[in-house]
């Protein structure tokens, strides 16, 4: 009985401290001050406690850079740099972070969570946002076309500025950024407006600023056609190496990891960026503007890169974003030398995926041609060795028994993610909706997409961004896509093709395989659907093209444009309200290619 009463004491014992809920409060952190240092106490305390829940009453709670935890972190698609964080989660299992519907308020170049190389952690429950915001929203109110200039009002308190020697300068929490990337947005949608690259200002050729009386400055410049509009809103977002150094959520390594009901206002770089993650489940994740502001985060709402597992997408919503909704893929890496005995002398390919993990012992890997972006040879990595951010040695298990000329890449193929989105709404955004380059198994259902550029766009580069993965298994089904593409020009619903530069070619067989694009809405003034190339394996059916008037209508290019194309099959679509039959057009090298029965869509 003493044993049986022992075993039952220590149950309980373990259970209530594997279900341990702590109330923040109780260690001094409370809304109204500053809880940078004390939540960073608090999260170093919970290293070795498993099964651990941080409680939050509802308020808003401010952390500043002062006081916050400084480590160097290498950011995939950011910046890299010194970072003072928040909520630094290095190592931890089972922590489960619950705002209780607080505002996490932030002040400053901070991260305000880095996760890195933990297990089974929840965020939940709170809203992200920082005091000053990363980017300069200045509506125009004077424009003159004749000589290029225009003037804005500037916001003394949102967003003050100076003006030195000619430059307009915005004062951020503790320095200064020079005008640099910009895009015009129309307060009326809260998203780019038309054409908006036509307004496009280069900050970085001469340029001068003047004050235009009270709150307002005259910009005298080099625009790309015509000054903005009046009635229009610039929006400055910075220039490289200090435009992307804080992104809200930073996972790294991080397995098992689930954001659920947290809202994301702004960020110094994107809403969630993680790389060599394993499992990520975002659940009612809002990435928006809040209500002083057109423009939310800085980039891209979601990032995953060299990620396995499933990432799935459910009940999301994503606007007004500087950058894209999502984007998956992997990181093709140069063969910089081959050194013989199995090892390659590797680089880094962008400058922004400097420091990443690229490969470890047991993944398996491509070699493949950077000229045709076609791999040749798959093998498993035995040992990798970090010589700097920008360099490894990779040893191979095998190696061809002739290694082939010309300029070599390695592509990662274990570190590939499957990917279910549904319920998700992307609009209202610089750039595009979903950018998908995974090996995986793909579903986006049930989602709507309205952004400037091309609604989904499944590419592959190694050339400009580097980022890998030629799709094997897609469906797309039962979407919305309004209005996608307002930027003008050749953009689609689906575009789905390597981007090669004037040295690369297509190669002896396709990049993408198996792509359904079917029983989606297309809301469209240009009754554009999807253009395709290098894919085996297309069928586009059940689909219905409604026109829209909401823009300047776009006939220039036809609504199924294929190139380098085989085994394709457009059935079933059907195209109402446009006063021409809309086109599906092929190149001689297209092959297997079925089109009809449709309605309103067929070849010329």
């Amino acid at each position: 009985m003493r044993c049986i009463a022992t075993l039952i004491l220590a149950l309980t014992v373990s259970t209530v401290f594997a279900d341990q809920t702590i109330d923040v409060a109780d260690h001094g952190i409370r809304p109204g001050t500053d809880c940078t240092f004390a939540v960073n106490r608090l999260i170093e305390s919970l290293a070795d406690r498993d099964a651990v829940t941080l409680r939050f009453a509802a308020g808003q709670y401010d952390f500043y850079p002062e006081n916050a935890v400084e480590r160097h972190r290498a950011v995939s698609n950011h910046d890299n740099s010194l970072k003072r964080i928040a909520f630094p989660l290095f190592g931890h299992q089972n922590v489960t972070i619950d705002g209780g519907g607080s505002v996490f308020m932030f002040h400053g170049r901070i991260s305000p969570f880095v996760l890195a190389q933990c297990t089974d952690i929840t965020l939940k429950n709170f809203t992200i946002d920082w005091q000053r915001s990363f980017h300069d929203e200045l509506p125009v109110i004077a424009s003159n076309p004749d000589d290029g200039s225009f003037v804005v009002e500037v916001d003394p308190k949102r967003y003050p500025h100076t003006i030195k020697n000619g430059n307009l300068l915005s004062e951020k929490y503790d320095w200064q950024d020079r005008m640099g990337s910009n895009i015009v947005f129309d307060p009326k949608t809260n998203a780019p407006i038309f054409n908006t690259r036509d307004y496009s200002i280069n900050f970085s050729a001469p340029y001068t600023a003047s004050h235009a009386g009270e709150n307002a400055v005259k910009i005298s410049g080099r625009v790309r056609k015509s000054p903005p509009p009046v009635g229009s809103v610039l929006i400055s977002y910075g220039t490289h190496p200090t435009s992307r150094l804080c992104p809200a959520i930073h996972l790294d390594q991080a397995n098992q990891t689930r954001i659920q009901n947290v809202t994301i206002h702004a960020a110094g770089g994107m809403g969630v960026i993680a790389e060599r993650c394993d499992d990520v489940e975002l659940d009612g994740l809002v990435v928006t503007s809040n209500q002083e502001r057109i423009v939310s985060t800085r980039a891209d709402a979601t990032h995953f890169i060299g990620c396995r597992g499933t990432i799935r997408l459910q009940n999301c919503l994503f606007e007004h974003m500087l950058d894209d909704g999502i984007n998956v893929h992997g990181a093709y890496v140069k063969v910089v030398e081959y050194l013989g005995d199995r090892q390659f002398l590797c680089e880094i390919s962008h400058f922004q995926q400097w420091g990443l993990v690229f490969s470890k012992p047991g993944d398996r890997i491509a070699l493949l041609s950077r000229t045709t972006v076609l791999p040749f040879f798959e093998t498993e990595v035995t040992k990798t060795r970090i010589l700097n951010e920008l360099r490894l040695l990779v040893t191979l298990a095998e190696v061809p028994d002739r290694m082939p000329e010309g300029p070599l890449s390695m592509e990662n193929l274990t570190w590939y993610p499957d990917l279910v989105m549904k319920n998700n709404t992307i609009r209202e955004n610089r750039a595009r909706g979903a950018l998908i380059t995974t090996k995986g198994k793909v579903l986006l259902q049930d989602n709507a997409i309205a952004s400037q550029m091309h609604g989904i766009l499944i590419e592959g580069d190694n050339n400009k961004w580097y980022e890998s993965g030629g799709v094997q298994n897609i469906t797309i089904t039962g979407n919305t896509f309004d209005n996608v593409g307002f930027e003008g020009g050749a953009v689609y619903p689906l575009l789905a093709s390597p981007l090669l530069n004037e040295t690369q070619h297509m190669g002896e067989g396709h990049f993408h395989r198996n792509i359904r694009f079917t029983d989606n809405t297309i809301r469209s003034f240009s009754g554009h659907l999807v253009r395709a190339r290098s894919v085996t394996g297309l069928t586009i059916s059940g689909n219905r093209l409604e026109f829209s008037k909401d823009y300047p209508a776009v006939t220039d290019f036809p609504a199924v444009d294929l190139e380098y194309c085989d085994d394709v099959t457009i059935r079933d679509n059907d195209a109402v309200g446009f006063d021409r039959t809309l086109v599906v057009q092929t190149s001689d090298d297209c092959s297997s290619v079925s089109v009809g029965p449709n309605s309103g869509l067929d070849r010329p």
